[in-house]
């Protein structure tokens, strides 16, 4: 809107009418321009000389300058042709004053209808359309639309469309149009068929004036979908199938289908079901993954030797939806035959149960484990072995299956398990692809009393001052009933100095002495009776250490000075056989050496004599070094230990050697043997070790000595040499050894085996 500058003397209004009469301009038009429209006239005209000026859109807004009113007259003039469909309507604002500016009219509103021509052609909304329509549908129901805008005013014949079907591929009149809406439906009932033709593209026609103006085309693809309508078929009336008899979840037979629906859908996917034959339910039939494919397979196994061997089956197939009309469903025929096979014997106990003594006499009978052949008409003969006897006790009679006692049984061996010794039996027949069956025998074991008891514990420890009694633990490896309880007695050499007391179960024994014994090792034996009156003698070693009561606290030095006392012996017993020899080598050494050679034999002999005397006092002064002086001392003193022997820990170790079961037959007298305490005159001293070497080795009393001693043989070959380098002499004169009487009493045995004097 114009704002109009003010007067010196002020403005007066007057009351006044715009005289605007309604104005209408037609779209399109061609001109000349600017072409009046409307002349706009103020009352006040008559009265002074106005002016005119208009503002709005098509004035002072954008489309500016589209509309233009004369200054002085009022001509509303258009300045350009005018577009409906860029605006249906004009609004302007008409502002009128005087020419001195001292009156200014009211504005005005003036409205400027464009009319409608039919300039525009309707056009689809979309190009193409689609849709969908299944066969089998029912006509004159619509299941698409088509649609089309006209820009022209709708409420003339210029915007009104009317829609027609030009054209339709494949050719014919399978659908219709409704004109106004633009609905498509079938024309008719079963004229499309999916199978057919799948696709349909119709050609519509959109047109104004009701169909007789402008007008445009659009396509329609509209696409048939699958109905139910065609049933599964078999490809063949009859299927041929075998099976081996026995077999469960065997396939049989594979039965194939065609449907001529769309794969892979619901119309086309197939069941199937035994309508007939298969009333033992020995066949289930099943659809394959790609859902076009029936399986027979066996639910039980079937003998062919006992049971029918042929079979016909009635089957029929459906889809697994309901068919859109009706339809009549496919059926076909399977012959199914059993096959014969070899078949493995069969024991008739799987597992066999036998209870036998395990004191059976090897080569007894412990059962008869067979089988038989199910493969009655083959006329098969059946045979048997064990392919797995851990323990190596039986053996089987291949032909029938007899099973004896091989090696003699032990109930208390590792190879059983809760008294159970378990076997696995094999059955073959002979067959050119033999069939093997499998048993299994278990034989249980009954105990007999062939076990002794045995104590634990072989070596103990007390104190020697107010000992208390030690419990040794008995154990017995057959059942109780021919075990607990047990009775124990201490032999008689050690009664004076022994007692035992066996506790309230009669499991274990009270080991206590009669009298205060001194520091050092004891030997005894006890023997330990079970309840069937089964005895074994065990040997036990007390170490009586220096402490008082049950605090048992022993020290090594005891052991300590013991082992040294030995070495002590062994080094002086060689020491003596060297100066024996002393004199003669001087003499020798003399005639076929130099001084010097001498000096160093010397040097070396008191080296060892002072080697002698640090081991005496090392192995200290208040120990009793042996606690036993009797003739049939069996102690491990080798005096060979540098002559090829081996190292002392090498030696046996008494106590570990009673580790396992000491049996005594009881109707077995004991016989005393007897050794040879000291060499004659001028014997063989060969010939005296053979001699009491051999009475050892007859000698049960003693531990075992697996390994020849060195002592046995030391001529030629020998790891050791020989000792005739020291050139003994034979003459009486020069074996002179009671000068070892010197060393004390413990060399008295060394000095009358060597001087041939019997005490």
């Amino acid at each position: 809107m114009k704002v109009f500058p003010k007067a010196s003397t002020g403005l007066i209004r007057r009351k006044r009418e715009w005289m605007i009469p309604p104005v209408n301009i037609p779209e399109n038009d061609k001109g000349p321009f600017p072409k009046e429209v409307v002349k706009m006239k103020s009352t006040a005209a008559d009265l002074m000389k106005m002016v005119y000026y208009v503002t709005g859109p098509g004035a002072d807004q954008p489309p500016v300058g589209l509309f233009k009113v004369h200054r002085y007259s009022g001509m509303l003039s258009v300045t350009d042709k005018l577009d409906r469909e860029e605006a249906k309507e004009y609004i302007l604002t008409i502002h009128g004053s005087s020419e001195s500016e001292n009156y200014i009219e009211k504005p005005a509103e003036i409205i400027i209808n464009i009319i409608d021509q039919n300039d525009n052609a309707p056009v689809c909304t979309h190009n193409p359309f689609r849709g969908e329509v299944p066969e089998r549908s029912k006509p004159n129901v619509s299941f698409m639309q088509v649609s089309a805008k006209d820009l022209d005013d709708p409420n003339t014949f210029n915007g009104i469309v009317r829609y027609k079907l030009v054209g339709q591929e494949p050719r014919g009149d399978a659908f219709r149009i409704d004109p106004v809406t633009g609905n498509i439906s079938l024309a008719s009932v079963d004229i499309l068929d999916r199978e057919t033709y799948p696709l349909y593209k119709l050609h519509v026609e959109a047109a104004d004036l009701e169909g007789h103006g402008f007008s445009s085309t659009c396509v329609v693809f509209i696409k048939v979908t699958d109905s139910n309508d065609h049933a599964p078929r078999f490809n063949q009336n009859i299927y041929i199938g075998t099976m081996q008899e026995h077999k469960v979840g065997e396939i049989v037979a594979r039965l194939t289908v065609t449907d001529k629906d769309e794969p892979s859908t619901a119309n086309s996917m197939v069941k199937f079901t035994i309508i007939d034959g298969n009333e033992e339910g020995v066949f289930n039939v099943s659809t394959a993954p790609n859902k076009m494919e029936g399986i027979i397979t066996t639910l039980k196994g079937l003998d062919f030797e006992q049971g029918r061997n042929t079979f016909s089956l009635l089957v029929v197939v459906e889809n697994t939806v309901p068919f859109a009309v009706p339809l009549s469903t496919s059926t076909a025929t399977v012959s199914i035959t059993v096959e014969d096979v070899n078949e493995p014997p069969i024991f008739e106990l799987s597992k066999k149960h036998v209870h036998v003594a395990e004191d059976l006499p090897v080569g007894s009978t412990i059962t008869n484990y067979t089988a038989k052949d199910p493969d009655t008409a083959r006329q098969q003969n059946i045979r048997y072995k064990m392919p797995k006897d851990i323990a190596k006790w039986l053996e089987i009679t291949e032909d029938t299956g007899q099973i004896k006692v091989r090696n003699p049984m032990d109930r208390e061996a590792s190879f059983l398990k809760n008294g159970e010794y378990t076997v696995l039996i094999e059955a073959f027949d002979n067959d050119d692809e033999p069939a093997t069956g499998t048993g299994t025998l278990i034989i249980h074991l009954k105990d007999v009393n062939d076990n002794a008891p045995v104590l634990e514990q072989h070596r103990v420890q007390m104190c020697s001052t107010e000992p208390e009694p030690v419990l040794l633990t008995i154990t017995d490896q057959d059942e109780q009933e021919n075990s607990l309880p047990f009775h124990v007695e201490v032999n008689n050499e050690y009664q004076k100095n022994w007692t035992v007391v066996v506790n309230s179960s009669g499991d274990a024994v009270w080991l206590n002495p009669l009298r205060h014994l001194d520091i050092g090792e004891y030997h005894l034996l006890l023997r330990v009776y079970d309840s069937q009156m089964l005895f074994q003698d065990n040997s036990v070693t007390v170490e009586m250490c220096d402490c008082k009561g049950r605090d048992v606290i022993c020290l090594a030095g005891v052991r300590a000075a013991y082992v040294s006392a030995l070495y002590i012996y062994a080094l002086a017993a060689v020491f003596c056989l060297l100066c024996k020899q002393m004199s003669s080598l001087y003499f020798y050494m003399k005639s076929q050496y130099r001084e010097y050679t001498m000096k160093s034999f010397i040097l070396s002999s008191v080296l060892l004599l002072l080697l002698l005397l640090f081991l005496k006092r090392k192995s200290g002064r208040k120990q009793k070094l042996f606690i036993q002086t009797d003739d049939n001392d069996r102690d491990n003193i080798l005096c060979y230990n540098e002559e090829g022997g081996g190292e002392e820990d090498q030696d046996y170790v008494m106590s570990l050697l009673h580790c396992g079961p000491h049996v005594f037959n009881t109707n077995i007298t004991p016989t005393d043997f007897f050794y040879r305490q000291h060499c004659e005159d001028n014997a063989d001293i060969g010939n005296f070790i053979n001699n009491n070497l051999n009475t050892a080795v007859d000698d049960h009393r003693l531990a075992p000595r697996d390994s020849l001693l060195v002592f046995g043989y030391e001529g030629e070959g020998s790891s050791a040499g020989s000792l005739s380098s020291l050139h003994s002499s034979s003459s009486d004169g020069s074996q002179d050894y009671q000068h070892l009487q010197q060393w004390g009493s413990h060399f008295t045995r060394l000095a009358d085996m060597y001087s041939g004097d019997d005490e």
